[in-house]
C-alpha cells in the first residue's frame, strides 16, 4: 500500500530515510533548511516543500530528522496549525524528557506524537539490518507499521514516550564511553612504542570477550548476587590505580578512570571488596 510520507530533516540520516521510502513506492515530501540538499531526491521523485508547515500538511505521518529537539522544537513552532489532526515521528537523538517535552508541544498543536531513535548507521536504513525503536501511544504505531517496517526493523517498547530515547542515550553512552576508552588506551601505548596496528588485534581480543562478562553482569546485578567472586573488587581497585598510573606517566589524562576509581572506593569502603565487581554498580547507584 502506498503512503504519503514528509520528511523534514535531510542530512545523511534524512536522505536515507527518504530514498527508503521512495524505493517501497510511498509518495515523499520533503524539507530542509537549506533547499539545495533536497534536489537528489527531488529527482528520485520527491515532493519539495516550500517550508515546514507544507511539508506537514501533505502528508498524515510526518518524520522529523535533525540534531536534537531544540531543532525539532524549532521547526514545529514554524508548522502553525499543519500538525492539527497529524501524526509526528521525531527521529532525533536527546534526552527523554526533551522527548516528552516535544510530544506535550504537538499534542498542544493538536497533532499526535511518537518518538524514535534509529540504534544502527544509515547504510543500514531499509534493509533488516537497521533497527528503530519506538515510544509513545501504541496505536500511533501499530497504525504506521507498515511505514516504520519500510525503514527497517521497527520495535516498540512503552506508551512511555521518553523511553526510546531512554535506550538511545544509554546505548550512546556504551558506545561513546568505548570508543573514548579505546582512543585513550592508544594514546598510553603509543607513549610506550606501540602502533595503534599493533594494539588492534589484541583490542579485538578484549572487545570479544566482554559479550558473556556482560551477560554474567546483568545476570548478578538483577539478582543482586556479587559473591563466589572470579574477579572481585579489591583487585579492580589495584588494576584500576595502575592503569592511572601508566596514563599519568604517559603524558594522558585520566580523568575518567579517576572517577571510575571513585566507585571503586566507595564499593570497597562499603565492604564490598571481596565481592564480584558487579557490585560496583550498587555503589555508583549509592551515589547518583
Amino acid at each position: 500500500m502506498t503512503n504519503a510520507v514528509s520528511v523534514l530533516g535531510l542530512g545523511p540520516m534524512g536522505q536515507a530515510l527518504s530514498g527508503a521510502l521512495l524505493d517501497k513506492g510511498h509518495r515523499v515530501t520533503v524539507w530542509n533548511r537549506t533547499a539545495s540538499k533536497a534536489e537528489a531526491l527531488r529527482a528520485r521523485g520527491a515532493v519539495v516543500a516550500p517550508d515546514p508547515a507544507a511539508a506537514v500538511a501533505a502528508s498524515d505521518l510526518t518524520l522529523i530528522n535533525v540534531v536534537d529537539h531544540d531543532a525539532v522544537d524549532s521547526i514545529l513552532a514554524m508548522t502553525g496549525d499543519a500538525a492539527d489532526g497529524r501524526v509526528i515521528v521525531g527521529l532525533s537523538s536527546d534526552t527523554p524528557d526533551r522527548a516528552r517535552q516535544t510530544a506535550k508541544l504537538v499534542a498542544h498543536r493538536g497533532g499526535r506524537y511518537l518518538d524514535g531513535a534509529i540504534m544502527t548507521p544509515t547504510s543500514t536504513i531499509g534493509t533488516p539490518e537497521a533497527s528503530i525503536l519506538f515510544a509513545g501511544p501504541r496505536e500511533i504505531f501499530d497504525a504506521h507499521r507498515d511505514v516504520f517496517a519500510t525503514l527497517g526493523v521497527p520495535t516498540w517498547l512503552d506508551e512511555d514516550t521518553g523511553r526510546a530515547a531512554a535506550f538511545d542515550m544509554s546505548l550512546l553512552d556504551l558506545f561513546w564511553t568505548s570508543v573514548s576508552g579505546f582512543m585513550h588506551a592508544m594514546e598510553v601505548a603509543k607513549a610506550n612504542g606501540i602502533g595503534p596496528s599493533e594494539l588492534l588485534p589484541h583490542a579485538l581480543g578484549i572487545v570479544g570477550i566482554l559479550s558473556p562478562i556482560l551477560e554474567e553482569f546483568v545476570e548478578r546485578v538483577e539478582n543482586n548476587r556479587h559473591g563466589d567472586s572470579s574477579a572481585p573488587v579489591s583487585s579492580v581497585a589495584v588494576s584500576v590505580r595502575h592503569l592511572i598510573a601508566a596514563s599519568h606517566d604517559a603524558g594522558v589524562d585520566a580523568g575518567m578512570l579517576e572517577v571510575f576509581r571513585g566507585y571503586v572506593d566507595v564499593a570497597v569502603a562499603d565492604g564490598h571488596g571481596a565481592e564480584e565487581v558487579s557490585s560496583i554498580a550498587t555503589a555508583m547507584a549509592d551515589r547518583r
